[in-house]
């Protein structure tokens, strides 16, 4: 097994069109849904969207360099839906503790790994590098210039006084994949708290489909002024046109992707993956072609108010009572 640190979180299949996303039960703009306040889109105070954008570009990049020398528990489950029962028909599941050798090389050691059941839908390699480069999405200064980002206004998740942005990629370079969707900045850490969205483009060339569903990550303060990424839910219908001697079929798939028990280890990190060190900018594993993706139809234009889908298990938005020891 290749000693890679990440692992599963979008799913691929024979032939496939484009990704559904479930609907919010609640409605796209249920601005009333608990724990958001009402978006208001009036322009900041004190600094402009630009001077933001530049600060939280600067923070998460400091941040980034952080999470690198921390050691944590990742727990990864996906299931697909059957459509008669809405219960699980199949599964994925893996615990794996990322850690530090005594080299101080950053590796992962699998704790937990039952028997994979998943029979309606496959992994691959674009969904290892989806759970390392954006599920827990981290907007460095150097990556702000490949993405637009546009101020929506200033909302209250919980506890949290946040600023609004929508994000997407300026332009899909290919073999490269990105984060399209919501961000949420905290106004006083200038680092992302919460995101609402989908690794783009989907490949939907006939006999290479690779889909990704929609997703949210929650954050929360583990170190002082460091916000984390905690845990990902993802819900979503893959849908499968037939051709080629396969069936039509839509298949609803499932995940929750937990980071635990973060702690700090001081030393440099790498990422290993079959004896080569992977820089944080690698796309794919060394040796591998990423494909050439054909991007899905553009997406409509992001509605301000439209909110993630309301999830009972979500972590609350608060900052520690007292400071983190």
């Amino acid at each position: 097994m290749a000693a890679f640190v990440f692992l599963l979180v979008s799913v691929s299949a024979p032939p496939a069109n484009a990704l559904a996303p479930v609907s919010n039960p609640n409605g796209a703009a249920a601005s009333g849904q608990a724990g958001f306040s009402k978006l208001d889109p009036s322009a900041p105070t004190g600094m402009t969207p630009d001077e933001i954008i530049k600060k939280f570009g600067e923070r998460e990049s400091a941040f980034a360099k952080s999470r690198d020398e921390y050691t944590f528990r990742q727990t990864v489950k996906v299931n697909t839906i059957s459509d008669e029962n809405g219960k699980p028909d199949g599964e994925y599941q893996q615990v794996t503790d990322i850690i530090f050798s005594d080299a101080g090389a950053r590796t992962e050691h699998v704790v937990f790994a039952p028997q994979n059941t998943l029979s309606r839908v496959m992994m691959s390699q674009a969904d290892f590098d989806d759970i390392a480069h954006r599920l827990p999405f981290v907007l460095t200064t150097p990556e702000l210039p490949q993405y637009d980002l546009t101020y929506l206004g200033r909302q209250k998740v919980d506890d949290i006084d946040t600023y609004v942005f929508d994000c997407k990629p300026k332009e899909l370079v290919k073999g490269k994949r990105y984060f399209q969707g919501k961000v949420w900045v905290d106004q006083q850490e200038f680092e992302i708290v919460l995101i609402n969205g989908k690794s783009v483009p989907d490949d939907v060339r006939r006999g290479h489909e690779d889909l990704s569903p929609p997703y949210t990550t929650y954050y929360q303060e583990v170190d002082k002024d460091n916000w984390f990424p905690v845990y990902t839910k993802a819900d979503g219908v893959l849908h499968f046109p037939g051709g080629q001697g396969y069936l039509a079929q839509d298949v609803r798939i499932r995940y929750v992707v937990k980071y635990e028990d973060y702690k700090r280890f001081h030393a440099k990190s790498r990422i290993i993956f079959n004896g080569a060190e992977l820089t944080p900018d690698a796309k794919q594993a060394p040796g591998t072609t990423p494909p050439a993706a054909t991007p899905s139809a553009t997406p409509p234009p992001t509605d301000p108010n439209a909110l993630p889908p309301p999830d009972p298990d979500a972590p609350a938005m608060k900052r520690p009572s007292t400071p983190p020891k």
